[in-house]
């Protein structure tokens, strides 16, 4: 009988995965940062696109991202989530810091070209704020995945889905996130059930 022939066996290898990626970008790999670039530019893009409405912001936005990721590569814990849920992340924050950014510039011009709001409308803002500032109280005593499912949902617009992939945890894990969380602030700010 013919044995086969012994020695290395070859093993089709997949692509790398963008944990491993990212830590061969800590350590300054240019190709490794190509492959990472080629992934996720386009969810970036997207995920920009989706809050600022503006393609040429969004593609800013998905640049400065993406230089981050390579300046910042050596930040990513594998433990606390998925590559891809950091960088979403990472550009959802600046994203929506680029909305409020607009949109304070907005109101400043519109503040100095308005005139001195009379005491009524200036009572009702000290009082939204104080809102405001209770509400941000509040979310800080949430546990961290509760306040990340939430701010995700509510102040980003996200379905419960989109949310979960965000993430990368099960769809029942966000809802039950988010459940608890609201009872937890609903609690906190007083608000009858």
């Amino acid at each position: 009988m013919n044995e086969p022939a012994k020695g290395p066996r070859l093993v089709a290898e997949g692509p790398p995965d963008l944990a491993e990626l990212l830590g061969r970008v800590a350590r300054g790999d240019q190709d490794a940062f190509a492959q990472v670039y080629e992934r996720l530019s386009g969810p970036v893009y997207g995920l920009a696109l989706r809050v600022v409405r503006d393609p040429a912001q969004a593609e800013e936005i998905a640049q400065d991202v993406l230089v981050e990721l390579w300046r910042k590569a050596a930040h990513y814990r594998p433990e606390r989530g998925s590559a891809t849920s950091w960088a979403l992340t990472v550009a959802h924050r600046r994203a929506v810091d680029r909305v409020r950014s607009s949109q304070a510039d907005r109101a400043r011009q519109e503040r100095t070209a308005a005139p001195a709001p009379d005491y009524d409308q200036v009572a009702e803002e000290v009082g939204t704020r104080l809102e405001h500032q209770q509400v941000r109280r509040c979310l800080g005593h949430l546990t961290e995945t509760q306040r990340e499912s939430i701010t995700l949902a509510y102040f980003g617009g996200y379905t419960y889905r989109e949310v979960s992939e965000l993430l990368g945890v099960g769809l029942a894990a966000v809802k039950t996130r988010m459940r608890d969380g609201l009872i937890r602030l609903r609690d906190c700010l007083g608000v009858q059930p």
